[in-house]
């Protein structure tokens, strides 16, 4: 609940901070004129929208660490801990991305990547995963993190995020202002909108709002595919990924902060808002891979 609590304060302020800059911009104005600037109104969706997905980004790394627990391995402690170092190290070489940083969190089995970009991002893993996979599963489960990482998944992310809710914003202020137009129709009162445009875009902002999250969620479904064949491929062979995922399919998955869930190993049920495929459909798609 904290890590919740933690995040979606974060966003309300990063929005809210976006709404008083916009403001005294006077990009505002133009939403409370009787004319609608399409120029200043995409302006201020572009603001809105790729702001706060970029400021989320760009503090990913230490949110990550503070709601997660995360411990940061700078000097190994003992043979386990060097045995993790040394597997991220060979694998980021090999996927050729610099040696992000290394965290352990204690928790239930998983693990994530994040970071604003390939070249300072942090691997880390739960202490649940350690206990309960082999090193070569273990090795896997790195292998697709580092995979999200070379393939700029993080940066990706946050672009399609921010594009997704550019057009919510725009389209909401645009149907807003045409159903208050309508609702008005005749009145030559210089007021700015009315109560037709307020409701309208509260509702669409809401409604566009979970359509836009299923797009962004079909697409890291797809994404997950990718992140598995990246840790195969590193690794040389596909059955250290699919024993990983069928081993986590007898797990209790834990529970990532909401800003890196995306960026998890562990499976969803395959719902529309479902940030991960069911283990089954990665598993078949390593299988039946060429």
């Amino acid at each position: 609940m904290k890590r919740i609590i933690l995040f979606v304060l974060t966003n309300v302020l990063v929005v809210t901070v976006l709404g008083i800059v916009a403001s005294l911009l006077g990009v505002n104005r133009y939403l409370s004129a009787n004319g609608l600037n399409l120029g200043a109104l995409l302006g201020y969706a572009l603001v809105m929208g790729f702001g706060g997905a970029i400021i989320s980004l760009l503090i990913s790394k230490p949110m990550a660490k503070w709601t997660s627990g995360v411990r940061i391995i700078n000097q190994p402690a003992n043979a386990d801990e060097a045995w993790i170092v040394n597997t991220v190290q060979k694998l980021a070489d090999k996927a050729g991305i610099a040696m992000p940083e290394v965290g352990i969190f204690e928790g239930d089995p998983n693990a994530f990547a994040t970071g604003a970009f390939k070249n300072s991002a942090l691997v880390a893993v739960s202490t649940g995963l350690l206990q309960g996979m082999t090193h070569e599963e273990i090795e896997a489960v790195i292998g697709h993190e580092i995979a999200h990482v070379a393939n700029g998944d993080m940066v990706t992310m946050t672009l399609i995020q921010g594009v997704m809710n550019t057009f919510v914003v725009f389209l909401s202020r645009v149907i807003g202002y045409a159903v208050d137009s309508f609702l008005r129709k005749g009145d030559n009162e210089n007021s700015g909108p009315g109560i037709g445009y307020m409701i309208t875009t509260i509702v669409l902002d809401i409604v566009l709002g979970f359509a836009a999250a299923i797009v962004v969620a079909w697409f890291s479904r797809q994404r997950e595919f990718r992140a598995d064949a990246g840790a195969a491929q590193l690794m040389g062979r596909r059955q250290p990924m699919i024993n990983a995922l069928a081993r986590l399919g007898g797990m209790q998955p834990g529970e990532l902060p909401k800003s890196v869930a995306a960026f998890g190993i562990t499976g969803g049920i395959g719902q529309l808002f479902s940030t991960h495929p069911p283990l089954e459909d990665r598993i078949a798609a390593l299988q039946n891979a060429q």
